[in-house]
């Protein structure tokens, strides 16, 4: 079990990796109007996005595997609120990598609609996401 959790915080960091970078990425792009790096920084989102990918489905699925495990010698485990919470805070990161991956998509084809400003507030949000299931799997609140 310890590795199966182990592996899925090596993922998760991964995962997060991406996640707070990529948006940077956004960030620096939406501010050029360079041919040069635009062309340098649709390679460096692609890559990043990869990596990303990578991570976050490793981390969901080393998750899973922790879920059904720690379910399998504990029923009650699924009735814990904190999980629940975790649960839709993970749900809502996967929605941002989505989201992500969709801004990757449109830069890639010169359809960026966003500001820089814009970019550096969507960056926020899986730091703060971080923090509350960091909260709330240490803590477990209810």
């Amino acid at each position: 079990m310890l590795w199966i959790k182990a592996f899925h915080i090596i993922f998760v960091v991964t995962w997060f990796a991406g996640l707070f970078y990529l948006p940077r990425f956004f960030v620096y792009h939406s501010m050029t109007d360079d041919e040069r790096l635009h062309r340098q920084f649709r390679v460096m989102e692609r890559k990043l996005l990869g990596i990303t990918h990578i991570g976050g489905a490793l981390a969901l699925l080393f998750g899973l595997w922790l879920l059904f495990a720690m379910s399998r010698g504990n029923p009650s485990y699924w009735s814990q609120g904190w999980l629940h919470a975790k649960l839709a805070l993970a749900s809502l990161l996967l929605f941002y990598h989505i989201w992500c991956a969709r801004l990757v998509g449109q830069f890639a084809i010169g359809a960026n609609r966003h500001s820089h400003t814009w970019y550096r507030w969507f960056n926020e949000l899986p730091a703060v996401v971080l923090v509350l299931v960091v909260i709330l799997v240490v803590v477990r609140p209810f």
